[in-house]
C-alpha cells in the first residue's frame, strides 16, 4: 500500500475576506431592516403568549389573575396552556398528563398539586366545556393578543422576542453561506454562532456555555473516541473483513451497496449517530488500504465511501418509530391533537417501504456523482487478510475494545426504556454513555490520551456543538415557526393548502428546516401548523395520520449540510469531505425523497387506507 499523502482540509485554510464580507454585510442588513409585522406577532406569541394565556385561563376557571391563585390552580392553567400550544385541546388528553410530562415541559409542580389539578378538571368540566375554554385560550394567543393592549413591561418583552427572531433569521443567512463556501474554518463558524447570540442578547453567557456542551456533543465526542480505539487495536480491520470477505468481486459499487443494505434498515432501530460512528473507521480503512503506488490518492473514492455511510444512516431513520425523535414527536402530536394512535408495527408497514425504495435510488445517485479511479477493492481485502494473519488471534486489547463497545451499544438501546421502567434512577442519555465508554477504554489500557488527542477531530465536536445552538435558537425564539407559517401563508393562495399539494408544501418546508436544525425541532415546528391545517381542510380522514407520518419522514431529509444531522458531522471527521460534497449528493436526493414520499402517499398509503377512517 502506498503511503497516504497528508490531506488538505478546511482547517488548513485562512479566512477568505472577499467571500466572508458577503454574509457579514447581509447579516447587518437584515438586522437593520424594520421588523416585519409577522415577526412582531410571533415574537409576542412566544414571549408574552404563555403568560397571557395562563392568566386568561385562571380568569376563566377561577375568576382570579394568575398572580392571585393557589399553586394547584396555577399548575392547572400552565398545563392547559402547554397542551394548547401542542394542539391538544381535548379533556381526554389533559387527563393523561403525569409527573413525567410536567418534567418534560419544565412545568413546576408536585404530585399533590397535580392530583388536585386533574381532579378539578375531571369534576367540573364536561368534554365540550373544556374544549370551549381551550379554544378560547387558542384564540387569546393567536388572534386576540394585541401589542397595544400589553403593559409596558410586556411590550418590552414582545419587542425582545421579535428582535430575537430577526437575529435568528440573520444568523441563518450568515451561517448557511459560511458553511456552503467555507469562507472561514467551519469550527470558527460554530463559535461565531455563540458569539452572535451573546452579543445580540439572544442568550446569556452562561446559557451559551451550557448549549455548547449538550448531550449530543458528548455523543459526537465519545463516538469519535471509540472509533479511535477501534483503529488503534485493529478491531476495525476484523469487522471490515467479516463484512466483505464473501464478495466474489469486491468492486466499490457492491461495497457501497452492502453499506446501504446493512446500515439503512438498522438505522430504523439503532441510533444513526451510533451507526455512523461504527462504520466510519471501516470506510476509512477500506480507502487507505486501496491506495497503490500507481494511485497514491483517490479523493473521489474517499468521498464516495464516507458519503455512503452518512446517506445510509439518513435514509433509514423513517423506517420505524425508534429511528428518531421526529417519529415519536409526530406520533405524540397526532395522539394529543386528534386522539389517533399509530402502532409500532403499523408505522413500519407504512414507512419501511420508503426506506426500501430509497436504498437503490441513493445508491445509484452516489455512484453517478462520484467517479473514483480505483474501482476494485480486492487489493484492500488482500491487504486486510495479511494484516489479520500478522495479528494472529484476538489479543487482550481487542477483546476489551469489543466488550466495552458491546456494553455501550446495549446502553444506547436500553437507557431510555430502563429509565422509564425505573431500573435506572436517572436518565443517562446516549452522550454520557459514549463518553463513559471512551473513559473505559482509558481505564482498560486500550488507549492513552495521546491517541485521543491525535486521532479525534475536535473541530467536528465544536462544529456540531454550534449546529445544536443554531437549531435550538431557531426553535426556541419562534424563528422556525415564523419561517414555516410565512411559507404556508404565501403558498395558500396558490391552492397549496389542501390535499397532496398541502402535503408537498409541508414536506418541502420540513425538509428545508431539517437541514438547518435537528430533525426533532424541525418536525416540532412544522407539525402543529400542518396538522391543524389538515384538520380544517380534511377533518376526520386518513389525511391526518398520513400528514403526521409524511412530516416525520421529511424531517429526515437532512442530506445537504454538514450540520443537518449527526451522521453528516461524524463522517466529516474523516477529513476527506468538503461541504460541497454533501450538496453533490444531497440536492438530487432531497428532490427524489420529496417526490418519493408524495408518490408513496398517493399510490400506497391511499390504497391501503388507515383503519376505518375515510379517504380524503
Amino acid at each position: 500500500m502506498a503511503q497516504e499523502k497528508k490531506k488538505a482540509t478546511g482547517y488548513d485554510k485562512y479566512v477568505n475576506w472577499k467571500l466572508l464580507i458577503i454574509p457579514v454585510v447581509l447579516f447587518c442588513i437584515v438586522i437593520m431592516l424594520p421588523t416585519s409585522s409577522g415577526m412582531k406577532k410571533v415574537g409576542m406569541q412566544y414571549s408574552v403568549g404563555p403568560k397571557a394565556v395562563t392568566n386568561y385561563i385562571c380568569e376563566q376557571l377561577f375568576n382570579k389573575k394568575s398572580s392571585n391563585v393557589e399553586q394547584w390552580q396555577k399548575l392547572t392553567a400552565q398545563m392547559m396552556e402547554q397542551s394548547m400550544r401542542m394542539g391538544a385541546l381535548s379533556k381526554a388528553r389533559f387527563m393523561k398528563r403525569d409527573a413525567k410530562w410536567l418534567k418534560q415541559y419544565k412545568i413546576p409542580g408536585d404530585s399533590a398539586n397535580l392530583k388536585k389539578a386533574l381532579e378539578y378538571v375531571n369534576t367540573n368540566f364536561t368534554d365540550a366545556a373544556f374544549l370551549t375554554v381551550m379554544k378560547g385560550a387558542f384564540d387569546q394567543r393567536n388572534k386576540n393578543l394585541s401589542y397595544a393592549d400589553l403593559s409596558s413591561s410586556d411590550q418590552k418583552s414582545a419587542d425582545t422576542g421579535a428582535w430575537k427572531i430577526k437575529v435568528s433569521i440573520a444568523m441563518v443567512i450568515f451561517v448557511v453561506f459560511c458553511f456552503m463556501t467555507e469562507c472561514m474554518p467551519l469550527p470558527g463558524v460554530a463559535f461565531c454562532i455563540g458569539l452572535i447570540l451573546v452579543f445580540t442578547g439572544v442568550v446569556s453567557r452562561s446559557e451559551v456555555a451550557g448549549l455548547y456542551w449538550d448531550d449530543a456533543c458528548w455523543f459526537i465526542m465519545g463516538s469519535l473516541m471509540f472509533a479511535a480505539a477501534f483503529v488503534k487495536t485493529g478491531v476495525d480491520k476484523r469487522m471490515c473483513l467479516i463484512m466483505f470477505r464473501k464478495l466474489a468481486v469486491p468492486n466499490v459499487r457492491w461495497i457501497t451497496m452492502i453499506f446501504f443494505l446493512v446500515i439503512s434498515p438498522l438505522a430504523a432501530f439503532i441510533s444513526d449517530h451510533a451507526l455512523a460512528a461504527m462504520f466510519l473507521p471501516i470506510g476509512m480503512l477500506l480507502y487507505q488500504n486501496s491506495l497503490t503506488d500507481e494511485i497514491p490518492e483517490d479523493k473521489e473514492l474517499a468521498k464516495m465511501l464516507m458519503i455512503t455511510i452518512a446517506m445510509a444512516c439518513n435514509i433509514g431513520g423513517p423506517g420505524a418509530p425508534s429511528g428518531g425523535a421526529r417519529n415519536v414527536i409526530m406520533m405524540t402530536y397526532l395522539t394529543d391533537m386528534f386522539g389517533m394512535d399509530i402502532g409500532y408495527a403499523q408505522w413500519i408497514m407504512y414507512c419501511m417501504p420508503f426506506v426500501i425504495v430509497m436504498i437503490p435510488f441513493t445508491w445509484i445517485v452516489t455512484n453517478m456523482v462520484f467517479k473514483p479511479k480505483i474501482r476494485s477493492l480486492a487489493p484492500a481485502m488482500r491487504h486486510l487478510e495479511g494484516e489479520i494473519v500478522k495479528m494472529g488471534k484476538w489479543n487482550k486489547h481487542q477483546i476489551w475494545a469489543m466488550i466495552i463497545f458491546v456494553v455501550m451499544v446495549f446502553g444506547w438501546f436500553t437507557e431510555k426504556e430502563f429509565y422509564n421502567l425505573g431500573i435506572y434512577p436517572i436518565r443517562l442519555g446516549i452522550g454520557v454513555i459514549a463518553v463513559a465508554g471512551a473513559v473505559a477504554y482509558l481505564l482498560a489500557g486500550v488507549v492513552n490520551w495521546r491517541d485521543y488527542q491525535e486521532k479525534v477531530d475536535w473541530g467536528v465536536v465544536w462544529l456540531y456543538a454550534g449546529a445544536i445552538i443554531f437549531g435550538r435558537t431557531l426553535d426556541k425564539t419562534g424563528a422556525a415557526y415564523w419561517l414555516a407559517q410565512s411559507v404556508i401563508d404565501m403558498l395558500a393562495p396558490l391552492g397549496m393548502d389542501k390535499g397532496i399539494p398541502l402535503m408537498l408544501t409541508s414536506n418541502g418546508l420540513t425538509a428545508v428546516l431539517t437541514n438547518l436544525m435537528a430533525d426533532g425541532p424541525a418536525a416540532a415546528a412544522v407539525g402543529p401548523i400542518t396538522l391543524n391545517m389538515a384538520s380544517i381542510v380534511h377533518p376526520g380522514t386518513t389525511f391526518l395520520p398520513f400528514m403526521a407520518m409524511a412530516t416525520a419522514v421529511a424531517s429526515s431529509f437532512a442530506y445537504c449540510l454538514i450540520i443537518g444531522t449527526p451522521p453528516n458531522a461524524i463522517v466529516y471527521a474523516s477529513g476527506y469531505l468538503e461541504p460541497k460534497d454533501y450538496l453533490r449528493v444531497g440536492v438530487p436526493m432531497w428532490f427524489i425523497a420529496n417526490i418519493m414520499i408524495v408518490l408513496l402517499t398517493s399510490l400506497y398509503w391511499c390504497n391501503i387506507g388507515f383503519g376505518s377512517l375515510p379517504g380524503f
